[in-house]
């Protein structure tokens, strides 16, 4: 893609958002061929919607880390979206089912980045992202299919228009030094009081700090970097849950903490 075409994807995408309407497809003049182009749509995207006052990237969300989540959406590699300030809560909120084009929810673990992660000696790994890991979250991941059809749009277009991400609920923060075991622990969902799902954080690439790692390098390949005080969502260890208005949603990571949402 050209400079030009790269503008043009990233303000349709940024137009339909703002606006809160569904798109069938991006022009095929302006659709990514692959996920490098998809990344590069993605970042004029989030200029764009800085620029319309829908807030500033405060982090990221990564999709498909999970063998659920990659059997739901058919994707077999991660792929990762922003997260805005505009859009990110704590602990409980209510939000208004409206202001979604078709919203649903993941029980997530989030990661709190105490450090930049810049790269240098080599690709990351589990173990060299952990020390900058300040802090962990039990997280709700608010999905939004801004799609007429999500399940016949090609994946470079997905990614472009950050992979679903709409909005994030974290709990209280537990201290990385305090979590559990990374590969064991179990998350579960409730909606309005019953169990719907439940997985473990293994189920995130063997743990989920493989996730961080694979984020960390993909950024690096793009020469960007992990910065301090940036929110990572890790990915999803239960299926989509699509929600209806008046539907109250409460997500736990044992060991670390939980959050709620309400839709109104």
């Amino acid at each position: 893609m050209n400079e030009e075409a790269i503008k043009q994807s990233a303000g349709i995408l940024a137009l339909t958002r703002v606006r809160n309407q569904k798109i069938d497809a991006l022009p095929e003049e302006y659709r990514p061929a692959d996920e490098a182009e998809a990344y590069e749509v993605q970042e004029r995207l989030h200029s764009l919607l800085d620029e319309a006052g829908y807030g500033k990237r405060v982090g990221y969300k990564i999709g498909c880390t999970t063998p659920v989540m990659q059997r739901f959406l058919g994707i077999s590699n991660p792929c990762a979206g922003g997260v805005f300030n505009t859009s990110t809560n704590y602990i409980a909120t209510t939000v208004e089912f409206e202001k979604y084009s078709h919203p649903g929810v993941e029980c997530e673990i989030a990661a709190f980045i105490g450090q930049d992660l810049v790269p240098g000696g080599g690709p990351f790994n589990r173990e060299s992202v952990a020390p900058a890991v300040s802090a962990l979250f039990g997280a709700i991941e608010i999905v939004d299919d801004r799609w007429t059809d999500y399940k016949a749009v090609d994946t470079p277009s997905l990614i472009a228009d950050d992979f679903f991400a709409s909005g994030i609920v974290l709990s209280q923060p537990t201290p990385a030094k305090d979590a559990p075991d990374l590969a064991n622990a179990i998350g579960f969902m409730t909606i309005n009081g019953q169990r719907i799902g439940q997985g473990t954080t293994g189920d995130i690439l063997g743990h989920p700090y493989e996730a961080l790692a694979w984020l960390a390098n993909s950024l690096a390949a793009r020469g960007k970097h992990l910065q301090e005080g940036e929110v990572v969502m890790l990915g999803s260890v239960v299926e989509t849950q699509w929600v209806i208005p008046g539907d109250e949603i409460e997500i736990e990571i044992e060991g670390i903490s939980g959050a709620l949402v309400k839709f109104e």
